[in-house]
């Protein structure tokens, strides 16, 4: 189908792959770094935290936090995350995707940094400052998502757009593995410089001033990754099409993204009036309903319960880790041990199955489509699962090694599926000048669906008990099942322009899934 879009429009969309869009990956991808480095970090430390600042001698072993302060430390930062992604993505649409997205990486920085130096006289001010912190640090995550998502589909090609969305989300995967790397190195470093003896020689007492010094560095490194990017940040031109179809301005569209692709574009004022006015429905209209209720509806539902899995898959690891033996019982190492074990296990996990999960989207998605493969991740994410709920007892106690391989599938699929793929479609379905408010709503409810996950679901299965894990794994392959079934209200995108697909080009696009033999060039 030819399209009648502007000439910057065609122009962004038919534009070969240069060094401009790898380096628009990169910078956006380095956000998206830093959002994981700065979300999973925390998993590597808590238990850290919990010997240092809630050590009873009375009771005879490692300190652990109450389940209401793990619950705020490791879960606040998603709450926050959920407030920004919302705040901060309907600013993108009102303020421009350029400015907003500069103000996001400058919270990230301070935050991260403020994060490493809560104070307090007691242990309960220390974490309510830590959590206090973290919430803003989430808040300026949040604005990531949206803006990240729709500045790279905004450039990209319709061609390789799915691959280059999933290439800066898959950004994240990385940002988990260095989480887990670095507060393995750093754990490392200061248990060798410090000999601190096994716990039997009270290593919660001796390794405390140390132990204090890791999990500030650990947090506090955060900040780097979001300093170094933000010049180039700064330095990136507002999107053609915001230029263009939000502030009317055809003239510096064209000039500025003449600029980025090397090429001459003209301008089309005139045009661009006529493009506008065929466009003027506001979000939640009856008109935006008619066009894209069922396409909201679809985004929400299938991140919304792909977060519930996705975040409570750690569930798990307390039970996996040991059985393998990537860590031992707390007793038996000392509190810089176990941050060593922890991220080492969390490295590993990363590395295996998160990893090559994410990059197996990018590789494929402009292949296979986006519908198949959020399909083929859910589907089987629920049948994974479903075995490990059933088999439970056989599986920890006589193949662990067979769970742990179940396991990080789920995460591969998770990665190479709906964790990738939802983040994609809410940049692609909707019309510019709603793009990022509708992928923050959809990116919202997948964070109320991880703030479930992480704490009713885990909360349930804080006693550990195997009637319980089985029950939640059970029922989150039913979760994952329904997630497979409300694929069904979102349709493929792939080989499209943003304009043909949301029908900002004039057509009326129906809102039923199109096969995928219709996408074809």
């Amino acid at each position: 189908m030819s399209s009648p879009n502007l000439a910057v429009l065609n122009a962004l969309d038919t534009a070969r792959t240069q060094w401009y869009h790898v380096k628009a990956i990169i910078i956006a991808g380095m956000g998206f770094f830093t959002d994981a480095y700065d979300l999973f970090c925390i998993t590597t430390v808590s238990k850290l935290l919990g010997r240092l600042y809630y050590y009873d001698p009375s009771k005879g072993g490692p300190g652990k936090l109450p389940p209401n302060v793990n619950n705020a430390v490791t879960g606040v930062a998603l709450i926050g995350t959920l407030v920004g992604q919302l705040f901060f993505g309907w600013l993108g649409d009102k303020l421009g995707r350029k400015k907003v997205y500069g103000i996001t990486l400058i919270l990230m920085v301070i935050c991260a940094i403020c994060s490493g130096l809560s104070f307090g006289y007691s242990a309960k001010s220390v974490m309510t400052t830590l959590c206090f912190f973290r919430f803003w640090l989430g808040f300026g995550i949040g604005g990531d998502y949206p803006l990240s998502a729709t500045i790279m589909s905004e450039y990209a090609n319709k061609r390789t757009r799915g691959a280059f969305i999933a290439a800066v989300f898959a950004m994240q995967g990385v940002g988990i593995i260095f989480a887990g790397l670095v507060s393995m190195i750093l754990s490392d470093i200061f248990r060798h410089s410090f000999r601190a003896p096994t716990f039997k020689e009270n290593a919660v007492l001796s390794t405390q001033p140390e132990g204090d010094y890791l999990w500030r560095t650990v947090l506090m490194l955060g900040a780097l990754p979001a300093l170094l990017t933000y010049y180039w940040r700064a330095k990136m031109p507002e999107t053609g099409r915001y230029t263009a179809l939000i502030e009317g301005n055809a003239k510096q569209a064209a000039i500025d993204m003449g600029k980025v692709l090397e090429i001459e574009i003209q301008a089309e004022q005139e045009k661009l009036e006529e493009f506008k006015s065929t466009n003027h429905y506001s979000l939640f209209s009856r008109e935006f309903f008619r066009r894209h209720g069922v396409h909201l509806a679809g985004t929400t539902s299938t991140w919304f319960l792909l977060d519930i899995a996705f975040y409570s898959q750690n569930l798990t690891q307390k039970d996996i880790f040991p059985a393998i033996g990537l860590t031992k019982l707390p007793k038996e190492v000392n509190a810089l041990e176990e941050v060593f074990e922890t991220s080492r296990a969390m490295f590993l996990v990363a590395l295996m199955g998160t990893f090559p999960g994410y990059w197996m989207t990018v590789l494929l998605i402009d292949r296979l489509g986006r519908y198949l493969i959020q399909l083929i991740g859910f589907f089987m994410m629920s049948v994974f699962m479903l075995i490990m709920g059933m088999k439970y007892d056989y599986l920890k106690g006589d193949n662990p090694k067979l769970f742990a391989l179940l396991y990080g599938l789920t995460f591969f699929f998770a990665n190479f599926g709906p964790n990738s793929t939802t983040f994609v479609l809410p940049a692609e379905l909707f019309p510019t000048r709603i793009r990022s408010t509708c992928h923050a709503i959809s990116a919202a409810s997948g964070k109320a669906g991880a703030i479930l996950g992480a704490f009713l679901v885990q909360t349930y299965t804080l006693q550990g008990k195997t009637s319980q894990i089985r029950g939640a794994l059970i029922g989150l392959a039913a979760t994952n099942m329904l997630g497979f079934f409300c694929t069904f209200l979102i349709p493929e995108t792939k080989g499209r322009s943003l304009e043909e697909i949301s029908g900002e080009d004039g057509g009326a696009r129906d809102s039923m899934p199109v096969p995928a033999e219709q996408t074809e060039q």
